[in-house]
């Protein structure tokens, strides 16, 4: 019992009591206790203090010439953009005068008529008519990147998505069908136009469309569809569909129109002059 009541009068021991009680007489709370160890403390101190002035300083002065170079960047690419959009409408100016000058040679080849034979042919001019519109998008779940099995027609790895490849076989298959002229979102291919691919991106004649590729294709409306779905090419989608969930539709229109092409520039063909012989 008497134990137990040392133990309550005497919680803390004595050894830590008369520590705590000398540092207190000799008045050490935390700070140096000689001369020399205070002046260290306010050196150090000073220092600390000279450092953070000192870059704080230098950041003030290069927050400027930061600012400066950054708003010099700025303006170098605005002018750069309105250069560019400034070369951009030229080039257009000068397609549209090429177009015209083609049309007018055109219509003078043609007898006159601006929607002429030739001028149809080569997409120089803009049509209309009946024929078939065939819709191909990609698949619902299509990726950017695929692990699956290679297509054996365009050697890419199966991502749902449709290929440059996959477009030049409807357009041939809808040529051989039977079209007239066709137009593929609203760019129209003449005997010059090239189907590329760039990444995942398809590009006609270097211009880049976007799914779903809407497929205008003038002719014998019901004729062409039939033929095309028939065809080896027309099979060969079907087979997307069935096999990689490419969403296809196929219908035929009364009355299609087609824009011209926005220029059929030939640098090395020159008409002939001469006669066939019999």
């Amino acid at each position: 019992m008497s134990l137990l009541t040392n133990v309550m009068d005497h919680s803390l021991d004595d050894g830590y009591a008369e520590a705590a009680a000398r540092k207190r007489a000799e008045g050490a709370a935390g700070m140096p206790r000689t001369v020399r160890a205070r002046l260290g403390l306010a050196a150090g101190l000073v220092l600390a203090a000279l450092v953070v002035t000192v870059g704080a300083a230098q950041a003030r002065i290069a927050a400027p010439t930061v600012a400066k170079e950054r708003q010099e960047l700025i303006d170098r690419i605005q002018r750069e953009t309105a250069a560019a959009d400034k070369l951009e409408g030229k080039v257009d100016k000068l397609r549209d005068d090429v177009s015209a000058r083609q049309r007018a040679a055109l219509r003078q080849d043609g007898g006159g008529d601006p929607a002429g034979l030739v001028g149809i042919l080569s997409g120089a001019v803009a049509v209309h008519g009946p024929g078939v519109k065939l819709v191909v998008d990609d698949a619902k779940e299509a990726t950017t990147g695929g692990g699956g099995n290679p297509r054996e027609t365009s050697g890419f790895s199966d991502t749902g998505r449709v290929r440059d490849r996959d477009m030049q076989r409807v357009v041939n298959g809808l040529w051989e069908s039977g079209a007239e002229a066709i137009a593929i979102n609203g760019q129209r291919l003449t005997a010059l136009s090239a189907i590329r691919a760039a990444g995942d991106a398809i590009l006609v004649d270097n211009r880049p469309l976007v799914p779903p590729y809407t497929v205008l294709a003038v002719g014998d409306g019901q004729r062409l569809s039939t033929r095309f779905q028939n065809s080896a090419d027309g099979l060969y989608l079907h087979a997307l569909q069935e096999n990689y969930g490419i969403r296809t539709g196929i219908s035929t229109e009364s009355d299609l129109r087609l824009p011209a092409a926005p220029s059929v520039i030939v640098r090395t063909a020159q008409p002939s002059t001469e006669k066939g012989t019999s």
